[in-house]
């Protein structure tokens, strides 16, 4: 059973970071490509990032390009997201999905609120 676990959510201040986590499971992690979406208070979901497997290499949506950092633990089974220099419209529902054209399986989401 595939399963995918969001964690390192919160509240913090503009300009601050934070480290998103998604363990997964149920699945060969390592050659599977892995992205980050998110879902701003009554907004459309936004794809925000990408890594492929099997080398890793990275794509990010505009809005997070040189803020936002994903990278994998493939020994872990463990997809990040380092979110730097965070603005108030960074606040959002994370999800990490499996897949990136075809995301067949998301986790449950982590809450992340920037504000002062």
């Amino acid at each position: 059973e595939v399963q995918l676990v969001e964690s390192g959510g919160g509240l913090v201040q503009p300009g601050g970071s934070l480290r998103l986590s998604c363990a997964a499971s149920g699945f060969t992690f390592s050659s599977t490509p892995m992205s980050w979406v998110r879902q701003a208070p009554g907004k459309s979901l936004e794809w925000v990032s990408v890594i492929r497997g099997s080398g890793g290499t990275t794509s990010y949506a505009d809005s997070v390009k040189g803020r936002f950092t994903i990278s994998r633990d493939d020994a872990k089974s463990t997809l990040y997201l380092q979110m730097n220099s965070l603005k108030p419209e960074d606040t959002a529902v994370y999800y990490c999905a499996k897949g990136y054209v075809a995301m067949d399986y998301w986790g449950k989401g982590t809450l992340v609120t920037v504000s002062s």
